[in-house]
């Protein structure tokens, strides 16, 4: 209900902007808006197409593992704590399992293993789903852990630095897993008070503990790296980890004596589905975003809030790195163009060079991850999702706007 508020209200503001954009001459206003509709439509199903393969390749390789059983053994490993973390999914459900191989997707910045693991995790929990058009608090709080964007290895915004010719690349690098690493906390904290979660257990006190010692551990290790070193550390331990998945899984199906073949085919079918499944969600999505954006709403957003931060005396100094902050949520090419615009105009040594560059690792693109995850299994009622996946997005961004006065 939420996104279809939002939605409307895209659509109804940037039709405002275009009737007063009339009003003051410019008539090219509308002709923008129609054009930002069939280009962002082409986006959206281009988007589709090219997650059609990945989602085909990994939901083949999830299926093999599945029917040899090595998704239920890591169900069984991570039991203990996430079925505190989502208490309405089973113990050794295999939900369990395709839930961690997307957070340590995400983490590693494997995006095209990401999206097809947290697919087929919304797909097992929708079978325990009661309300099939509606949101379950597993499922919420698994959206938030992905829209909270927890990467450990920024190598993407590295290479941009690198490319813009900052005098060290890498000197964003603590600054953006310390912001997304308070994003991901402050979406966990926020969304176990709505759902009633008690996380002073023993279990998740150890579990969040042990998070934020390796994110610790990582940032003293890399912090002595140079760039080349980081870059290649997180190339091949990727690949690594990634080759080992998918030959461990085989493996497995030869010694369970599981139709390897038939079983991959099959999973590969279900991914053909799924991506031709999420894109009238992701053309609506995308759609309204592109008008809003083509209407200058967002930059009539962003003059108005730099004027209010300006007359209550406050420093001004990150307001130039705003759009990219405000376009995260939205569009994940949209904020990674206004972060190279930041670089290109300020600076990549400038302070909001470095800000954008904070902005863009800090969060993922909320309103995207919810229009994929939730058309995949056709919920219509998001619940608190939205509301959870914005305030979690609203600390990383405060966060990172700590960190880099505190750093820069």
């Amino acid at each position: 209900m939420v996104l279809n508020y939002i939605w409307v209200a895209f659509f109804v503001i940037a039709f405002i902007f275009a009737i007063i954009g009339l009003c003051m001459g410019d008539a090219t206003l509308f002709q923008k808006i129609v054009e930002a509709t069939f280009d962002s439509s082409k986006n959206a199903f281009e988007i589709s197409l090219g997650l059609t393969g990945i989602l085909a390749l990994w939901l083949g390789i999830m299926r093999i593992g599945e029917r040899a059983g090595a998704v239920n053994v890591l169900a069984r490993m991570l039991s203990p704590v996430f079925s505190k973390l989502f208490p309405g999914i089973p113990k050794n459900h295999p939900a369990m399992g395709s839930i961690f191989m997307n957070m340590a997707s995400n983490m590693l910045g494997l995006d095209n293993a990401a999206t097809p693991a947290g697919l087929q995790a919304m797909q097992q929990m929708q079978t325990l789903n009661k309300k099939k058009d509606t949101a379950t608090n597993a499922m919420i709080m698994f959206l938030v852990l992905n829209t909270s964007g927890l990467t450990i290895i920024p190598t993407t915004i590295l290479g941009y630095r690198a490319t813009y010719g900052a005098h060290n690349p890498t000197d964003v690098f603590v600054p953006i897993l310390l912001a997304t690493t308070i994003a991901t906390l402050a979406g966990i904290i926020i969304t176990a008070i709505w759902q009633k979660i008690n996380l002073l257990q023993p279990v998740l006190l150890a579990f969040l503990g042990a998070m934020i010692a390796f994110v610790g551990f990582v940032i003293w290790s890399f912090s002595h790296m140079d760039q080349q070193t980081m870059e290649r550390i997180a190339n091949i331990g990727g690949s690594m980890i990634l080759l080992t998945i998918i030959l461990i899984f085989i493996l497995a199906g030869v010694v369970k004596r599981v139709n390897v073949y038939d079983s991959f085919v099959e999973g590969a079918k279900e991914g053909f589905t799924t991506a031709v499944k999420i894109i009238p969600y992701l053309v609506a999505m995308l759609v309204a975003i592109g008008v809003f954006r083509a209407s200058g709403a967002m930059d009539m957003f962003l003059s108005g809030l730099a004027w209010c931060i300006h007359a209550c005396g406050l420093p001004t100094d990150f307001v130039d790195a705003l759009p990219t902050a405000f376009m995260k949520p939205l569009s994940g090419s949209g904020a990674r163009g206004l972060m190279l615009e930041a670089m290109k105009t300020y600076g990549p040594d400038s302070f909001v060079g470095r800000l954008s560059c904070i902005f863009q690792g800090s969060t993922d693109t909320t309103f995207y991850i919810l229009a994929v995850y939730f058309g995949s299994i056709n919920i219509k009622y998001t619940r608190h999702a939205v509301a959870c996946g914005l305030l979690a997005d609203l600390i990383g961004v405060l966060a990172a706007i700590f960190i880099a006065y505190l750093m820069f």
